[in-house]
């Protein structure tokens, strides 16, 4: 038989000599490993396996189509864009590939499992990374580096565990060791921890991009509370993914008061203003001062709340401009929020008619001219008072309430003084041009002689 030949030749290849000790004990667990691997493929059983597997598959896949008909969701982590390229599917076969190989083992020898298991493992990982980096960092140009050097390392691996070189090289890495401090740290300990924060770092990125997604679709009033939420969330992951980082390195959590210390001295000098920021920023959050979609007013900047961050505030103009302001300016100094207790607000215009007009049936004719604009509040109403006797005529004064001022003020007002404008002409008022009157005193003498 071919394979037992090939077994042979492997137990042969071990038995050999070699001329380095080494290379000899990293050879011959490969060797070993290859050869009971391929005597496992060529038996009978394997075809049990591969239709075992080719079940695993199917089910996994009816389970995404019929969660992804339930939730209705696209392009999301768990799903991706196909059902078959997101996270949830590779995570559900290798389940299913888990169950099948226990319940394969009393029949046959699992020896396709042994290749398909590591791969399907490495596909969790490569399309985790893939799906959660894509989400939490759209369009950064890093994301593709990533992707590609964690599918390097993850197809690499799965061929080491394959051969049996896994083992080896792990061996081999935890007897380099260092002193850190007080601890005594090895490669395979800083591999290992490395992998370990990557992972932890990538889940709370995941959660950290699902909760912003849930905000960007939510709305209401709580919506400051649930911005607080995510960066308090964030933060807690990231700390617990770092402090779990060292913890599998083998460093000492506790030596950590030191440097806690050290950060401490360094926020309440060199960083206090960038600290006093954060702190505003969770402060306007927990308090609602400011919220996403209020029109504000700071220092001389008028524009809308478009997004909240833990250290600065964005407002965006009517024109398009953008003020990136600090958060310790918006709790130190005055704003002016248009939005906090009442989006109504009062904009006030100014006409001048002539000496002479009939102010008793002119003022409704006004009032529902103003009260004809799209944007014109009926409650309260428009109304219109005479403000005081100018040199050319009469002064009176235009007030509305709109409840929109996100939309801009000119342009309402604009509305407005063109209904004011038709009104008049209709009514045959007279907008008065300034004048003045010259008396002459040489010639009033005479006059009175």
């Amino acid at each position: 038989m071919i394979a037992s030949a090939f077994a042979q030749a492997a137990s042969a290849a071990v038995v050999a000599p070699s001329s380095g000790a080494v290379a000899s004990a990293a050879v011959a667990p490969a060797t070993r490993e290859l050869g009971s691997l391929l005597y496992g493929l060529l038996r009978v059983g394997t075809l049990a396996e591969l239709a075992a597997l080719a079940a695993c598959f199917g089910l996994a896949w009816l389970i995404v189509k019929g969660l992804h008909r339930t939730l209705r969701v696209d392009g999301d982590v768990l799903f991706g864009r196909r059902l078959v390229d997101g996270v949830l599917f590779p995570v559900l076969a290798l389940l299913l590939a888990l169950v099948a190989r226990e319940a394969l083992r009393f029949w046959v020898t699992t020896a396709l499992f042994r290749v398909a298991l590591p791969v399907l493992i490495s596909l969790v990982l490569i399309r985790l990374t893939a799906r959660v980096l894509a989400a939490a960092l759209p369009g950064s140009r890093w994301v593709g580096f990533v992707e590609r050097t964690v599918s390097w390392l993850a197809w690499i691996a799965v061929v080491l565990w394959i051969t049996g070189l896994l083992p080896v090289m792990l061996d081999e890495m935890d007897g380099l060791r260092w002193k850190i401090g007080g601890a005594q740290v090895s490669l395979r300990n800083i591999v290992e921890g490395s992998v370990s924060a990557g992972v932890v770092m990538v889940l709370a990125l995941w959660v950290s991009a699902a909760v912003e997604k849930k905000l960007i679709k939510g709305s209401g009033d709580n919506l400051s509370l649930r911005i607080i939420a995510a960066n308090l969330v964030r933060v807690l992951l990231l700390v617990v993914g770092v402090l779990f980082a060292l913890s599998a390195v083998g460093i000492d959590i506790t030596a950590l008061s030191v440097l806690g210390g050290a950060v401490g001295v360094g926020l309440g000098f060199g960083l206090q203003k960038i600290a006093a920021n954060y702190v505003s920023g969770f402060v306007i959050l927990a308090e609602r001062s400011l919220r996403i979609g209020d029109t504000v007013k700071v220092d001389g900047f008028e524009g809308r709340v478009s997004d909240i961050r833990t250290r600065y505030t964005v407002i965006r103009a009517l024109n398009g401009r953008e003020a990136i302001v600090p958060n310790e300016t918006l709790i130190t100094q005055r704003v002016e929020n248009a939005s906090l207790a009442d989006p109504r607000i009062s904009v006030a215009g100014a006409v001048q008619v002539a000496y002479g007009s009939d102010l008793d049936a002119l003022f409704p004719q006004l009032v529902a001219a103003m009260a004809a604009v799209p944007r014109v509040l009926a409650e309260p109403g428009p109304n219109v008072q005479l403000a005081g006797f100018g040199a050319s005529g009469l002064d009176l004064t235009l007030n509305f309430w709109i409840d929109d001022p996100q939309n801009g003020q000119g342009n309402v007002k604009s509305d407005v003084n063109l209904a004011v404008l038709r009104c008049l002409n209709a009514a045959g008022v007279e907008i008065p041009f300034p004048q003045q009157v010259v008396h002459d005193a040489g010639e009033a003498a005479p006059s009175a002689a």
